[in-house]
């Protein structure tokens, strides 16, 4: 009898066996997804001195940390509480289970899992959280195959980065940041001792909400560190007397919003995870300025608001859009894509098209330049009328200056200065509009129309497109491509480095006439608003038809700046609000502001040695080769410095 019972038992045992190993074969393959391990990760994007000005993840915040990053008293904290026979078991621990067993049993319910660290890390990625002894059972061969095929430190890795730790905090590293502000390697033996034994049950210790309980069970830890040996007597008493400073953080910083949404679509199409692919993202820009910008744009905005005191809706389409860079190398210092981030996520710096307005003269005056004319070559400002057919019908087009005005005849500098718009009319007509067409392409604007109206910036530009162009001035006549993203890391360490773009365009010194007649337009033309004192600055103002765009586009010897406000549905603003009027005060208080914070940036233009100087109608006037003075003088009438010009 006692034969037939234990044949019973060898077949049953046997045949257990082998539905263990057809189990074991069927599943084996699901430790590939351990193995393979590849969590989103949280991507840092930092500013231009390494400071980190935004964490952005999917689902999941985690910043990984390798093995050996990680502080050897956090393994042996998880392994005391957690799986002290960690380093010694293949996956298993057959005392735990039996232990386990023993107290189920007594309990009739599952009280105890007895689950190795290997076990809980297939848990978390393989299988589900149920209490079943299928899912045991599977948890079980898995362990041991993991076991069979990763070390005890790439299981550790893959453990304290995947395990959530509570308050959206997923892995170690970002728990430490988190709840302590600090680095792995900056913990104490108390912070570590709590981050150890949130993982069993974060909700139920985090230290933000039950603080109490938390240092209670980070106690359990050192306790357990003490009575294995690991930690000394002195080590012990001081843990356990110490409270740590508790931080609430959400880790989801990002404090120049608009700048980070244009570094993403920068990359967006080349790195589809880089939002959440663990990268490092270093950016050019100037966490003072994108502060100072952002302040510039919405007082000036708060301040039309004021001046247009309306009882209707018609002023919340109202918004602005900012950007500074480099001059020299195209590095973008601030971008500002609207006043309120919170209110409106439509970066208008880069997703808007607006007309240039009066802003294009400075490139119409550059080919004039070039094409032989001076700073003082005599303008008419008279007005002309031009014939044109449509659908075989004549009309006139008869244009003016702002309100109706002519000067009759005016220099280059002054027109320009003033903003004249007979005289650019003129000008451009002289010059012969197909040329002007080709160069204007030349200098990089595309949507471009072969007539006279682009006189009047009738072109469509996004704020960095303008930026390129405008950098010919800003920088000698060499265009530079703005660009924001200086740095990539990947999580593997690899590096790719951006580099400037530039191409020269013109000269340096047919630019610099160009520069003089802007820093005119600043200390007596249509952008007065803009002058800060203890620094030269030049800049152009425009304002299109009907108010509906207000731009000044400037720069220092060393910094470029261009704004612009108008309407989001492209609807008029308040006839007030000019280039001069609404975007010059931003220019003027940015540079302000910021000089105050960088009193050692150039302050004064250089110029180039082939620009000469000589006296005409009693006025100290600049040329160069390509430029000559005039060869007969003609008395011209001046501008009034104190006559206020708006330009179209």
């Amino acid at each position: 009898m006692i034969k037939y019972i234990f044949g019973f038992f060898i077949i049953l045992g046997l045949g257990a066996l082998g539905w263990l190993y057809n189990l074991y074969d069927e599943i084996k393959h699901d430790v590939d997804t351990v193995v393979n391990y590849a969590p989103k990760q949280s991507t840092q994007f930092y500013d231009k001195d390494g400071n980190i000005i935004a964490n952005t993840f999917k689902d999941e915040n985690r910043e990984y940390v390798k093995y050996d990053d990680i502080p050897a008293r956090i393994i042996e904290g998880l392994v005391a509480i957690e799986d002290t026979q960690f380093f010694e078991h293949s996956g298993i621990n057959p005392d735990a289970i039996s232990r386990a067993i023993i107290k189920d049993i007594k309990a009739g319910a599952f009280v105890e899992g007895a689950s190795t660290l290997t076990q809980q890390l297939i848990k978390m990625l393989v299988l589900s959280s149920e209490k079943k002894i299928m899912r045991k059972v599977k948890e079980a061969l898995l362990a041991i195959r993991l076991e069979s095929i990763l070390t005890k430190e790439e299981i550790l890795e893959r453990y304290l980065n995947n395990v959530y730790f509570g308050h959206g905090y997923y892995g170690i590293k970002t728990a430490a940041k988190g709840y302590f502000d600090k680095d792995l390697y900056e913990l104490s033996l108390k912070e570590m001792a709590i981050l150890v034994g949130l993982p069993r049950a974060p909700s139920f210790y985090d230290p933000t909400k039950n603080l109490k309980i938390s240092l209670a069970r980070a106690n359990q830890v050192i306790t357990r560190l003490n009575t294995l040996g690991w930690i000394n007597p002195d080590q012990y008493e001081s843990s356990m007397k110490e409270i740590p400073i508790i931080h609430n953080q959400t880790l989801t910083k990002n404090s120049a919003p608009y700048a980070i949404d244009y570094a993403i679509s920068q990359l967006i199409n080349d790195i589809p995870d880089i939002k959440y692919g663990g990268y490092k993202v270093y950016l050019t820009i100037d966490s003072d300025a994108q502060e100072i910008a952002k302040d510039s744009l919405k007082q000036s905005y708060d301040e039309a608001l004021k001046r247009a005191n309306s009882k209707d809706d018609s002023d919340k389409e109202l918004n602005g859009a900012m950007i500074s860079m480099e001059s020299s190398t195209g590095k973008i210092l601030a971008i500002v894509g609207g006043v309120d981030y919170n209110k409106s996520v439509f970066n208008r710096a880069f997703q808007s098209k607006r007309q240039a307005g009066s802003a294009i003269k400075p490139f119409l005056y550059q080919i004039a330049l070039n094409e032989g004319y001076n700073p003082a070559s005599q303008l008419f400002d008279i007005s002309r009328t031009y014939n044109y057919t449509v659908d075989g019908v004549q009309k006139k087009w008869q244009p003016k200056n702002y309100g109706g005005k002519f000067e009759g005849i005016v220099t280059l500098r002054d027109s320009l200065t003033f903003s004249r718009n007979l005289s650019t009319l003129n000008l451009v007509t002289d010059v012969g509009i197909d040329l002007t067409t080709n160069e204007l392409k030349r200098y990089g604007f595309n949507d471009i129309v072969g007539n006279l109206s682009i006189t009047l910036g009738s072109m469509s530009v996004t704020l960095v497109e303008f930026s390129e162009a405008y950098s010919i001035f800003s920088n000698n006549g060499v265009q530079v491509k703005p660009y924001i993203i200086e740095q990539i890391v990947n999580k593997n360490g690899e590096v790719v480095t951006i580099e400037p773009q530039t191409k020269e365009i013109i000269s340096p010194e047919q630019s610099y006439l160009i520069t003089s007649i802007l820093n005119d337009v600043v200390t007596r033309g249509t952008g007065k608003a803009a002058q800060v004192p203890g620094i030269e600055l030049a800049g152009k103002t425009g304002t299109t038809n009907n108010n509906v765009d207000a731009w000044f586009c400037g720069y220092s010897p060393s910094i470029q700046t261009l704004v612009w406000f108008g309407n989001d549905n492209n609807t008029p603003m308040k006839r007030t609000e000019t280039g001069g009027k609404i975007a010059a005060p931003v220019f003027g208080n940015f540079y302000k502001k910021y000089l105050e914070l960088h009193p050692e940036i150039p302050r004064t233009f250089t110029m180039p040695q082939n620009v000469y100087t000589s006296n005409i109608n009693g006025k100290t006037e600049l040329f160069t080769d390509k430029s000559p003075l005039p060869e007969i003088d003609i008395l011209v009438q001046p501008s009034s410095p104190g006559e206020e010009v708006l330009e179209f």
